[in-house]
This record gives C-alpha cells, sequence and structure tokens, in this order.
C-alpha cells in the first residue's frame, strides 16, 4: 500500500481539503463579482434568522425545505460574522463523517468485506473527492443528506434495524425521494427460506412480514408521521405546500441534466407549450419511479444493497424531471 493511503492522511487530506476551499470561498465572496457561496445557503440563513425572531421559516421566499435544516442553523443568525459559517462546517463535516462510515461499510464483514487498503481507496474517491468538498463548502445542504442516508445503510448492514427505520423516516422528512431506498432495504430484509416447500398464503404472508420488516415499517412509519405532524402543527399548510407538494409539480427547466432538460427548456419560452411541459412533468414520475423504486430493488437488493442503493440513485438522478 502507497505510504499516502493510511487511514489517518486521507481523512487529514479531506479536512485540509474542505479548510482550504472555505477559507478560498471567503476570499472569492470577497472579491470576485461570482460568488462562491451558493445562492440556497443565503436561502437556508435567511429562514434561520426568521425562526430565531419566532417567524415561519416559510416567510423566506424560495425555502423549499422542512424546518428542521432552517432549525440546525440557527447559529447562522447569532451575532458575528464567523457564525454565519456554521452551515457550511456542519456540511462539510456531514461530509466526512459520510466517508467514514463508507470506509466502515466497504470493511465490514456484513457490508462488502473488502481488505482495509481497497477500502480506504474507494472511500478516498469521496473524501478527497473535489466536487464533494465544493458542493458542501459552498453551502449545500446536500452532505446532511447524504450522510443520513449512508447511516441508514451502515445501520441496515449491521443489523441496527430499530435505528434504520428512525433514519429512513428522517431522510424521508429531510426531502422526499429517501423512500425509494426503503423498498430495497424491505426487499434486503428477507427471511430464511422455509423448511416446508408448501405454503398456505398465511404463511407466506408471515414469512415476508418478519420482524425486521415489521420493525423498520412502524419505526419509519412513525418517525415520518410524529415529524411531519409536529411541523404542521407549527407551520400549517405552508410547511406541506413549501417541503411536499410543491416538489411535485414544479417546473424547473434549467437545474438538472435529465433527458427531459431541453424539451422543458424549450417548451418554457412558449405559452401554449407550457401546458405540454407540465404534462410531461407528470409523466417524467413513471419511468423514474419505475426504475428506482421497483425494478432496480427488485432485481438487485438482495445480491447487494449497497450497489443496488447506488443504482437507485443513479437512476433516480439520470431520469429526474
Amino acid at each position: 500500500m502507497s505510504p499516502f493511503f493510511t487511514q489517518r492522511k486521507v481523512f487529514a487530506a479531506a479536512i485540509l481539503l474542505r479548510v482550504f476551499l472555505f477559507f478560498y470561498g471567503l476570499f472569492q465572496d470577497a472579491y470576485s463579482p461570482l460568488p462562491y457561496t451558493d445562492v440556497d445557503y443565503f436561502v437556508f440563513t435567511d429562514a434561520a434568522r426568521y425562526v430565531s425572531q419566532g417567524r415561519s421559516p416559510y416567510e423566506r421566499e424560495t425555502y423549499r425545505y422542512t424546518p428542521l435544516l432552517a432549525w440546525l442553523l440557527l447559529p447562522t443568525s447569532w451575532p458575528g460574522t464567523a457564525w454565519f459559517s456554521f452551515g457550511k462546517f456542519l456540511f462539510a463535516l456531514s461530509d466526512i463523517i459520510a466517508g467514514y462510515l463508507i470506509l466502515l461499510i466497504l470493511k465490514s464483514p456484513q457490508g462488502q468485506n473488502l481488505p482495509a487498503d481497497r477500502a480506504l481507496k474507494y472511500a478516498s474517491l469521496w473524501l478527497l473527492n473535489p466536487m464533494v468538498a465544493t458542493i458542501s463548502t459552498r453551502g449545500s445542504s446536500e452532505g446532511l443528506l447524504g450522510v443520513m442516508v449512508v447511516a441508514l445503510l451502515w445501520t441496515v448492514v449491521h443489523n441496527h434495524i430499530f435505528l434504520s427505520g428512525f433514519l429512513l423516516g428522517l431522510a424521508v422528512h429531510f426531502k422526499i425521494y429517501p423512500f425509494i431506498y426503503g423498498v430495497s432495504i424491505l426487499w434486503y430484509l428477507e427471511s430464511r427460506p422455509p423448511s416446508k416447500p408448501r405454503q398456505t398464503l398465511a404463511s407466506t404472508l408471515s414469512t415476508f412480514l418478519n420482524p425486521s420488516r415489521l420493525t423498520l415499517l412502524l419505526t419509519s412509519l412513525t418517525t415520518f408521521t410524529a415529524l411531519n405532524l409536529l411541523m404542521y402543527a407549527l407551520y400549517s399548510k405552508p410547511f406541506l405546500h413549501h417541503t411536499f407538494t410543491h416538489h411535485l409539480h414544479r417546473l424547473d427547466h434549467r437545474h438538472n441534466f435529465s433527458p427531459y432538460s431541453t424539451l422543458l427548456y424549450n417548451s418554457s419560452s412558449s405559452p401554449h407549450t407550457l401546458t405540454l411541459s407540465f404534462s410531461l412533468t407528470h409523466l417524467a414520475f413513471l419511468p423514474q419511479l419505475l426504475l428506482s423504486a421497483f425494478l432496480i430493488p427488485l432485481s438487485l437488493a438482495k445480491k447487494d444493497l449497497p450497489s443496488t442503493m447506488l443504482a437507485q440513485t443513479w437512476a433516480f438522478v439520470s431520469w429526474n424531471k
């Protein structure tokens, strides 16, 4: 193994990369007409400031996220310029934790069972990836969801099903799309084949609804429901609209690389074709969900859960509208 590829050196390099990009971002924000900080970060921090004043985060135009994100970023509203960057630190830290969990999954016998040096090299594709580090240090919150999903995978392969259900419910509340991983996990948590060759419908159903699957379903649904009820009690209909229903009918013709991107962009320029765009938006869910939530999980999840979740993510993003 190369002297560089030790765990301590790789993680030190990952941290230094993010520190460098963070301070470079401060310099670019101060002296360049093109800011380094993601525009969404200002949306997050404005929403956090509203919450600190006892107001709704949804008073900030274009805040389309759970209030949990604004609550987590409350320190950005504290006095002092250094606190404004708290969110970037939190997102970059999430990157590092996600990288460590990736390493654990790759090394563990319950996961991929790779040799330690090989697992570290694969994990470094995340830890030392400049795109990953740039996204988090610019102030994108994707690192938070990333660490939730990787932690979810770690808990499943180590059979901590109660914690898996909590993380799945939390992740789906945070953003809708992680529900696709629930299908793979349910399919992965299969009981051993029954000893009796002949089975009734009741015994087949009881075999499918094994304790692990029931625990995952109950804990994830309870977590998801409890969080949503709490947020609805605090913020009422704006919470439902901006966190969930808005994403079902939104038309985003610039911010993706899906097969529909050019068609949606061209259609959006004319009021006559805008109706076609909205129709396409609804139809676009069909191949996306068919691939990511059904075909891929049912075909692969029992063989290799980590690879299945990777394929699901790839399909969901590639076919996004």
